[in-house]
């Protein structure tokens, strides 16, 4: 113990407290053979904290609707906008069904967290270790393409309960009916539910995806043992 001490120490005063190189010798001194459970689990906790900041970002005010992560209204749907602007009572109606269906959205992630920790929870990471020496956002792609269907399915009623709380999909169903009177228009479909829900997940795995890679890549992120041992493996075949 004694000796592990001292070579720290030195270690410490030679690489003028380079976390870095710290963290190596300190994965030398303690580190042992990884188990697939370890991996499976340092996966899951590093998932489940970029879900948890994700979604308490996106859930914050202006966390969709003044950010990068904005929804921004299909193609479809800015004809129908661009259409009205002449019309009374919608001259405004893409700024404020943008502010609306942003408003839902944020609403829904303060409810995203434990439907997707669930999913995480239940994930089976046979392929474990290919995941964590695979590319910077390999656990983030396989939770898409594992979980985006399931999680689709709780998530769109989720989205359409905050869409109303705002009153979005009966202004844009006012707003497209509005549209729809006007003569030779090709007849639009006010269901905005199933682009608003998409383009929320969309957000919230960029999020985590953003998460991932700071915990992949920045030592200080790793807030667990667990996490430190787990993503020192993958810093040593870097």
């Amino acid at each position: 113990m004694i000796k592990k001490f001292l070579l720290v120490f030195f270690c410490f005063q030679l690489v003028a407290c380079d976390p870095a190189a710290l963290q190596r010798t300190l994965d030398a001194l303690g580190s042992s053979e990884l188990t697939t459970s370890e991996v499976s689990a340092g996966l899951k906790e590093a998932l489940e904290i970029g879900i948890g900041k994700g979604s308490d970002a996106l859930s914050k005010q202006d966390g969709y609707y003044k950010s990068a992560y904005k929804i921004l209204l299909p193609p479809e749907a800015q004809k129908v906008a661009a259409k009205l602007r002449n019309v009374p009572g919608f001259t405004n109606v893409e700024e404020r069904i943008l502010e609306k269906i942003n408003r839902g959205a944020e609403d829904a992630a303060k409810k995203a967290k434990p439907i997707f920790v669930s999913a995480i929870r239940q994930m089976t990471f046979s392929d474990a270790m290919n995941i964590l020496m695979g590319e910077k956002n390999a656990a983030t792609v396989y939770l898409n393409r594992t979980t985006s269907d399931q999680l689709y399915q709780e998530f769109n009623p989720v989205i359409v309960q905050s869409l109303d709380k705002f009153d979005a999909r009966k202004y844009w169903s006012d707003a497209v009916n509005a549209y729809n009177k006007i003569p030779f228009v090709e007849k639009a479909n006010p269901d905005l539910d199933d682009y608003v829900t998409k383009q929320a997940l969309n957000g919230l795995f960029s999020m985590v995806e953003k998460e991932e890679l700071d915990i992949r890549t920045n030592i200080a992120s790793r807030t667990s043992d667990l996490l430190k041992k787990v993503f020192a493996k993958q810093d040593k075949n870097n």
